[in-house]
């Protein structure tokens, strides 16, 4: 009876929330607009407020001319006065919590999550959630066990601000109609060791009535399979009323065909688009491809033709501004005290009505040591592509070009651990190069003028890239390994695992 009313209850909600939703779907570049005004007044009288004279920014086109895009180091000045337990900095007051990242150039990153921001990280997983339930008139999984594999709770203070991994800061926030339904216990989700965590999570869920799984593709493949071998049964077998998959982090596309497998049964799949910044979109409608992005979450976005990035007087778009199909740099202002940065995620728009959006690639993920500039969405496109013409099971690759080859012209050179492989690798892999030339003209060029030879393919060990991440220390949580390269860093310590049968 219990589970029944709490299932009408969200049934309810969700669509009264999903009317309610339509109006900033409707009005989204005129909220945007508003939205920065109202950003800019609050902080008006913060350090970086003064510092940027927003006194006198009376529209889009002053911010643009008087606040520079900015990544974290440059930021990091104000983030570190902040981190000392300075007040009115970049926001006002002193952040609600600090969200720590893994940096590459810049060592642990601190960003900051006010008060005012940290609400809407909430909602917006609950938003994605509330449209699941309204399109697809449906809220069983309500009843049951829901499982986020997710880093730990535990946090520390930095001067009295609350600091760790943004996962387990949500952990905090988990309203209390879920809290019950959720695994795995708390003490498992302190657990730091991140194969010895997914062992004990395997143990406490493999017997529990489980309806809704939580967390990026490459660590719920790892979770399956531990199930799978455990028990010697697909997913849906182990959790015959497993309903839904939320998933964000990465694009779930390459992914598909190897969670299909494991799953061994339909479960409808919602992807959302999260990060320490800002939750920024989810998948809203289940025919389409595409995420929604949420114009009205506390954060204003601007956007840069990816051929302009980092290039003096690079265009700064608005969403009014945006043309469909083409690559753009996202760039946010936010209600936490970030201001025009750079957070590093490339977003191409398939829809204006509303504006729905695919994640693209990384500005820093790129392969381009010959100005071909391959991004992660046409390498994505070209192996999903391949395989539908020449079946195989890819559990995850990387890109990298070898530029100084021992003979012959340089390459690309992926390096693939193949769950199954193709029938004949040589078609395989002239297929992937066809697909690949087909989807960026640059690189097309390169190998019919020779200046580079067909791709190469290094087949790897199985479980080669969860032994990679596991030998630097990124194994588990958010991490996830760069499919795309502009150097040979991770390939050199890929060639280890390649595979040594003939």
């Amino acid at each position: 009876m219990l589970n029944f009313l709490k299932k009408n209850a969200a049934l309810i909600w969700a669509k009264k929330h999903v009317q309610k939703a339509e109006e900033f779907k409707k009005n989204a570049e005129k909220n945007q607009e508003e939205l920065l005004f109202s950003l800019l007044n609050t902080a008006k009288k913060t350090l970086f407020g003064r510092t940027y004279d927003f006194e006198n920014i009376k529209s889009v086109k002053d911010f643009q001319e008087k606040v520079p895009v900015a990544d974290y180091e440059d930021l990091k000045p104000y983030i570190e006065k902040v981190k000392r337990g300075q007040k009115d900095i970049l926001w006002i007051e002193t952040p609600e919590y600090f969200a720590k990242t893994s940096g590459t150039t810049s060592g642990s990153k601190y960003i900051p999550i006010s008060k005012e921001g940290m609400p809407f990280q909430v909602k917006g997983a609950q938003s994605a959630l509330f449209h699941y339930i309204a399109k697809k008139n449906n809220a069983d999984f309500v009843g049951g066990k829901m499982i986020f594999l997710q880093g730990s709770p535990e946090l520390e203070e930095v001067f009295g601000v609350k600091t760790g991994r943004l996962s387990g800061i949500v952990a905090h926030h988990i309203p209390n109609y879920l809290q019950k339904n959720r695994l795995p216990s708390w003490e498992t989700n302190m657990m730091e060791d991140w194969e010895a965590k997914v062992d004990k999570i395997v143990e406490e869920t493999e017997k529990e009535n489980m309806t809704l799984i939580s967390g990026i593709p490459p660590w719920l493949i790892m979770y399956f399979e531990k199930l799978i071998e455990k028990n010697g049964k697909k997913i849906k077998q182990i959790f015959p009323n497993l309903q839904l998959i939320v998933t964000g982090g990465v694009n779930y596309e390459p992914y598909r065909e190897k969670m299909e497998e494991l799953l061994g049964g339909k479960v409808d799949i919602v992807q959302t688009f999260p990060a320490s910044e800002g939750f920024f979109a989810f998948q809203d409608d289940y025919t389409k491809e595409g995420l929604l992005l949420l114009t009205n979450h506390g954060i204003f976005y601007e956007f840069i033709p990816l051929e302009q990035y980092g290039k003096p007087n690079a265009q700064r778009l608005t969403l009014k501004d945006i043309e469909l199909n083409k690559d753009y740099a996202l760039i946010l202002t936010t209600n936490s005290g970030l201001w025009a940065y750079s957070i590093g995620d490339v977003v191409r728009f398939i829809d204006k009505n509303p504006h729905r959006i695919l994640v693209s690639g990384r500005t820093k993920h790129f392969t381009s040591a010959f100005g071909e500039h391959v991004i992660a969405f046409e390498v994505e496109e070209a192996i999903k592509a391949t395989v539908e013409k020449f079946p195989a099971q890819i559990t995850e690759f990387h890109l990298a070009p070898e530029v100084n080859p021992e003979e012959g012209l340089p390459y690309h050179e992926w390096f693939i651990e193949f769950e199954k492989e193709p029938e004949n690798l040589d078609v395989f892999k002239n297929e992937l190069d066809d697909q690949l030339r087909k989807r960026n003209t640059y690189y097309d060029d390169l190998i019919s003028g020779n200046i580079l030879q067909k791709l190469h393919i290094s087949k790897l060990q199985k479980n080669a890239f969860q032994e990679y991440a596991k030998s630097e220390g990124k194994l588990g949580g958010q991490n996830k390994i760069p499919r795309l390269a502009n150097d040979r860093k991770i390939a050199d310590l890929l060639k280890i695992y390649k595979n040594k049968t003939p």
